[in-house]
């Protein structure tokens, strides 16, 4: 039964996402594109959820006048997503992008009969890995790909069950040098936060009390997105990085974006 809700639950979800990830990236889609360009290498993306922002990695101008990834500049790409509802669209917005689908079939063995379509061994490969990096198990394709030069999170720290695991896994992941990049939603920051490049008037008191009081809720209904944590905090405080730059935003184009302020920034871990 447990089983039965599960799936029913992470299909909801997956409906849901298919409006929400929209609207969603109307608003977001801006700082995404002061990051994502500069992620190269070997890569490794957390919950990608449908991957509409593989458009803002590097691609290169094809002869036929298409676009595709540019295998100069990204290596391969691997996605560890846990709700296997949202696979099928992932697997075209790869396939839209020039990427070479493959599933992971030690944690996804369904992947043996999914028929992947577009790209073959001359395009950057990109594998689709079920699970999470939130506990002690990481995946073993994910391990076997390591290290990564790049490891990503939109929105999908706010997800995790063990944040603080996750982004101890993701400095594990990551080679000398490499960086993790993030943009997540995050409670209101602090009045007059220094770190604050688009206030928009919002109250950050007044809202940041909005947030922990229908996190509870948010948190049932959107598949676990917890909406008051300090993620950019956490990943500066946690040591042992290079460097972090972040930087957070309070929208104010609509109710929702009210409650749903931005970290976002980059963490590069030593040489």
């Amino acid at each position: 039964m447990t089983s039965m809700l599960s799936l029913a639950y992470d299909w909801f979800f997956s409906a849901l996402w298919i409006i929400e990830s929209e609207r969603n990236d109307e608003k977001v889609n801006v700082y995404r594109k002061m990051l994502w360009p500069s992620i190269s290498g070997k890569v490794l993306e957390l919950g990608p959820g449908y991957a509409q922002s593989l458009k803002f990695l590097k691609h290169t101008t094809l002869k036929d006048g298409s676009t595709s990834i540019d295998p100069a500049f990204i290596q391969s790409y691997t996605v560890l997503e846990p709700n296997t509802f949202l696979y099928n669209r992932l697997q075209k917005n790869a396939e839209l992008n020039g990427f070479h689908v493959t599933y992971d079939t030690m944690s996804y063995p369904e992947g043996n009969a999914i028929v992947t379509m577009g790209g073959g061994d001359e395009n950057v490969p990109f594998s689709i890995v079920k699970g999470t990096l939130d506990g002690d198990e990481i995946p073993q394709k994910v391990l076997d790909e390591a290290p990564y030069d790049s490891i990503l999170t939109s929105f999908s720290l706010c997800t995790a069950r063990n944040p603080e695991k996750s982004l101890e896994n993701i400095f594990k992941l990551l080679r000398p040098g490499g960086t993790y990049y993030f943009i997540e939603h995050v409670r209101q920051p602090e009045p007059n936060d220094p770190l604050v490049i688009e206030d928009n008037g919002v109250s950050a008191r007044f809202w940041g009390t909005v947030q922990d009081l229908i996190n509870p809720v948010w948190k049932l209904v959107g598949h676990g997105c917890n909406i008051n944590r300090r993620t950019g905090e956490t990943v500066a405080k946690m040591g042992g990085w290079q460097t972090v730059d972040y930087k957070n935003v309070r929208p104010a184009i609509d109710l929702q974006s009210r409650i749903m302020p931005l970290s976002f920034g980059k963490a590069t871990k030593p040489e």
